[in-house]
C-alpha cells in the first residue's frame, strides 16, 4: 500500500491492482464455498451435487463480470434523474425554476483522462438549467488532481451561474503534509482553481438568487458531517436568521447534517437541502444499497415527519477507492421547483 502522500499516479495504479485482485479472488471464493457445500453429501457416502458445483461456477463468473462491467462500462454511464420538489411559499417567479446538481466527481480517479468529465459537462449543459450546483468532493486527496480537468469544468454554463461547496476529501485530510502551511496552500489552490473555472465557491456563505422582484437564498456550508469526518462548516455563520420567512436552499456535502440539525427542527426553516457524499457505496440494485446501513438518507428525495424540510442526496459522478459502480450509475439531478401556493 502506498503512503498517504504518494503521487496520484501511484495511488491510481494501486487502486487498480487491488481491484483486479479482489475481482479474481472474490469470484473464486464464491465458487469454492458453493462447491464445498456441493461436496457435503460425500461425507455420507453419497454423490457430490454436480449441479450445485455448476451453479457455483456460474455465480463466480457472474460476480467477476459484474465487477468489471461496473469498472469499464457502468462507471462511465450517466443517469439524469428528474425530480420535482414542491415548496410551500416559493416565490412565484421561481415556480418551474430548474437546478442541475452534481456531486463527488473525485477526478483523481480519472487521472489526466478528461473524456468522462467532458462528457459529463456536456450532458449537464444540454439540460439548460437555470442554476448549476456542485455539492463537494471534487478531488480524492490533493488539488494536484484537478488541473487536467479545469478546462472541461470551465465549460459549464447556466444563467444564474455555477455554485459549489467543499466536501471532506477537498481539505487535504487524506494526505500527509510537511507543514500546516503546505496543507493550507493545497486548499487555497483548490479555491483558486474553482474560481478560475467560473465557479462560485460558498464557504459558509449565502447568495441571493433573484428572478424579477423575487429572491431565494442559496446557502453553502463547508463540510459538516458525522464522525470520523471533521467539521469545518457553520450554518449559523452562513445564515444567522434561519427562522425567517425567506425560501432557502442549502448546499451541504454530508446528508448527516440534514438528519442531525435540520430535519424535524421547526426553527431551522430550510425548505430544501442538497447533498452528496454517500455514493450509494457505489452499489445499488433494485432500489437497495448497502449505504442504507450507514446513512438513512443515502440517495434520492427525503422529507422529515412534518414535510417542512426536504433533502435530495445525489449519489455522485465519480468513484473513490473502489473504481467501479455496480448499478449506482453516475448521476446528474435536474430539480424543478414547484410552488404549492
Amino acid at each position: 500500500m502506498p503512503k498517504r502522500n504518494c503521487a496520484p499516479s501511484v495511488l491510481l495504479a494501486t487502486m487498480w491492482m487491488l481491484f483486479t485482485y479482489i475481482s479474481v479472488y472474490v469470484s473464486k471464493y464464491i465458487f469454492v464455498i458453493i462447491d464445498l457445500i456441493a461436496k457435503i453429501p460425500v461425507l455420507f457416502r453419497r454423490k457430490r451435487l454436480k449441479w450445485l458445483s455448476t451453479t457455483g461456477a456460474v455465480a463466480g463468473f457472474a460476480v467477476f463480470f459484474t465487477l468489471w462491467w461496473g469498472a469499464l462500462i457502468n462507471r462511465f454511464a450517466i443517469d439524469v434523474k428528474e425530480v420535482t420538489v414542491e415548496i410551500p411559499g416559493l416565490p412565484k417567479a421561481f415556480d418551474g425554476y430548474r437546478i442541475a446538481q452534481f456531486s463527488d466527481m473525485h477526478v483523481g480517479t480519472f487521472g489526466s483522462d478528461t473524456t468522462f468529465v467532458a462528457k459529463f459537462v456536456d450532458r449537464i449543459n444540454s439540460l439548460h438549467p437555470d442554476l448549476i450546483v456542485f455539492t463537494g468532493d471534487i478531488v480524492n486527496s490533493k488539488t494536484d488532481e484537478l488541473p487536467p480537468h479545469t478546462s472541461p469544468f470551465s465549460r459549464l454554463t447556466a444563467p444564474d451561474g455555477i455554485y459549489s461547496i467543499l466536501g471532506n476529501h477537498d481539505y487535504g485530510d487524506y494526505s500527509n503534509w510537511p507543514s500546516a502551511a503546505a496543507k493550507q496552500a493545497n486548499l487555497d489552490r483548490l479555491k483558486d482553481l474553482q474560481k478560475s473555472m467560473g465557479w462560485r465557491l460558498l464557504l459558509n456563505e449565502t447568495e441571493m438568487l433573484r428572478q424579477g422582484n423575487d429572491s431565494v437564498a442559496l446557502i453553502g456550508v463547508e463540510n459538516i458531517g458525522d464522525p470520523p469526518f471533521k467539521v469545518y462548516g457553520s450554518l449559523i455563520k452562513a445564515y444567522p436568521q434561519l427562522s425567517d420567512s425567506v425560501t432557502k436552499i442549502l448546499l451541504t456535502h454530508n446528508p448527516a447534517h440534514w438528519v442531525d440539525s435540520i430535519a424535524d427542527h421547526p426553527s431551522q426553516r430550510v425548505a430544501l437541502s442538497l447533498s452528496g457524499h454517500t455514493h450509494a457505496m457505489q452499489i445499488e440494485m433494485l432500489g437497495w444499497s448497502p449505504a442504507k446501513y450507514r446513512y438513512p438518507t443515502w440517495g434520492g428525495l427525503y422529507k422529515d415527519s412534518d414535510n417542512q424540510h426536504q433533502l435530495y442526496v445525489n449519489i455522485g459522478g465519480g468513484t473513490v477507492g473502489f473504481p467501479a459502480r455496480i448499478g449506482a450509475t453516475p448521476e446528474i439531478t435536474l430539480i424543478t421547483l414547484k410552488s404549492t401556493n
